[in-house]
């Protein structure tokens, strides 16, 4: 056991909650001007998104890459580091605009003006929130130094900077950052996981990649034949036919299973 994989939205930082609260007042501002119900507008937002971005000749190269709707909704994929990133730098304003709109009228509200407010309002939000799980310094205190520490992201490299920069703590950590657009494959491709054994000079059995996205991160390493954790928090039902080689809902279970895996 010589490395610790890491990814990086919900397992280290907690995405989730930052576009939740985002959505929640960036809904708040409609509910004030038109009188919607914040959660009902959210979820026809959401399904807006979601369809329109699908409908982009780009969703093939984001399902590549691993970018989701969401985070398309304040990317700017400022990095020219492909023509798929060129593309979506050009499409994103619109899209922003667009998914905001579209969500409006689908409520019954025709305002293409305030779709773009809002758009603008839920981007700029985003950015004043980046949350971090309780026990993410601590664990990672912990093994800086004893193991060699890799972080292996999911999605655009601009804004996954960004998402760093707004932790500024987080990065100093890891011998390594490794961000799907940049390499030009995502996670669950097994080229992604064997790049990251490759920078550190590593074979398979020397590395356990943290994640808590089963299809992503857990399917991705098995493919690659490195050792598994699946973060559930929450206890979800694994619906998948992905088996983990272990589950924790808390980072600090990690400790316990780097024993094990150092005896085998």
């Amino acid at each position: 056991m010589k490395a610790v994989f890491f990814d990086l939205d919900d397992t280290l930082l907690w995405d989730e909650k930052s576009v939740r609260t985002t959505f929640r007042e960036t809904c708040l501002q409609a509910e004030k001007k038109y009188g919607l119900d914040p959660h009902t507008f959210e979820e026809a937002v959401r399904k807006a998104a979601r369809e329109l971005y699908m409908s982009y000749e780009t969703y093939p190269y984001t399902v590549m890459i691993g970018i989701n709707p969401f985070e398309g909704l304040w990317a700017n994929f400022s990095e020219p580091v492909s023509e798929g990133f060129k593309k979506l730098n050009q499409i994103a304003p619109e899209y922003r605009r667009n998914a905001w709109t579209n969500g409006l009228k689908s409520v019954g509200i025709d305002d293409a003006a305030y779709g773009e407010y809002l758009a603008e309002f839920f981007a700029a939000e985003r950015r004043q929130r980046p949350y971090v799980y309780d026990e993410t310094f601590a664990v990672l205190e912990k093994l800086k130094g004893v193991y060699e520490l890799l972080l292996l992201t999911n999605g655009d490299p601009s804004l996954q900077k960004e998402k760093l920069a707004g932790v500024p703590e987080l990065a100093p950590y890891f011998n390594e950052i490794v961000i799907s657009g940049a390499f030009g494959k995502g996670k669950p491709d097994a080229s992604i996981f064997e790049h990251c054994l490759s920078l550190l000079h590593l074979k398979k059995e020397d590395a356990i990649m943290v994640g808590d996205n089963l299809n992503t991160d857990i399917l991705g390493a098995k493919r690659a034949g490195i050792t598994t954790v699946w973060v559930n928090r929450t206890n979800k039902k694994n619906e998948t036919d992905i088996t983990p080689d272990y589950v924790i809902s808390d980072l600090h279970e990690l400790f316990a299973i780097i024993e094990k895996q150092k005896q085998r």
